[in-house]
């Protein structure tokens, strides 16, 4: 006898989609949706909690569980408290840097060197339109030394190995004019996650 899964959803930020959908694929999880909220949110992380509870609301009647796939993300706690008064469990970690690499690895590289600054796979994909543009960099140069000048390191942290994004990694790490350092993560800080929610 086949037991029904929950329908799941799984709220996550914009910077996740292609990740989790590759993980919900490679496991057959085909009671599981995805549903983002817009990665340009991390510019405004003030906005997070409140745009993560009306995504609740509008979906909450159509699935069985809900989960967020989303890091505090400069909330200050705000987000966890939204989601324990709605009963939806998110995710551990500060930010995907962290459920990427698990949060005792991540502690490790942050305590070795914290004047790093860190690239996704997302974020190598985009680069020029979220920071270089975003930061308003290409309009005004002499805000690099600004945003940048206190960091030392790009570390590219890696979800599937591709060589065109390390090499965008790897030109932006030169833009900022910052040591290139790439790491392979993988995919298994989400996949376990989901795989403990999946039943």
């Amino acid at each position: 006898m086949t037991v029904a899964r929950k329908k799941t959803l799984l709220i996550a930020c914009g910077a996740l989609a292609e990740e989790c959908f590759a993980v919900i694929r490679s496991n057959g999880w085909e009671h599981m949706e995805v549903t983002c909220l817009p990665a340009k949110l991390h510019n405004r992380p003030a906005l997070i909690p409140e745009a993560m509870r009306a995504k609740i609301h509008e979906n909450r009647d159509r699935f069985d569980q809900i989960l967020a796939l989303y890091g505090d993300c400069g909330t200050g706690g705000q987000l966890d408290k939204m989601l324990e008064e709605e009963g939806v469990e998110r995710i551990a970690g500060a930010h995907c840097y962290e459920f990427y690499t698990g949060a005792k690895a991540f502690e490790a590289i942050a305590d070795a060197e914290p004047a790093t600054f860190y690239l996704t796979d997302f974020l190598a994909r985009h680069f020029d339109r979220l920071i270089i543009e975003g930061l308003g960099i290409d309009r005004h140069p002499e805000l690099l030394p600004l945003y940048f000048g206190n960091y030392e390191k790009l570390l590219y942290l890696s979800q599937i190995e591709n060589a065109e994004l390390q090499e965008k990694a790897r030109r932006a790490a030169e833009r900022l004019s910052l040591k290139y350092e790439y790491r392979f993560t993988g995919l298994s800080g989400l996949g376990d996650f989901l795989s403990r929610k999946a039943g």
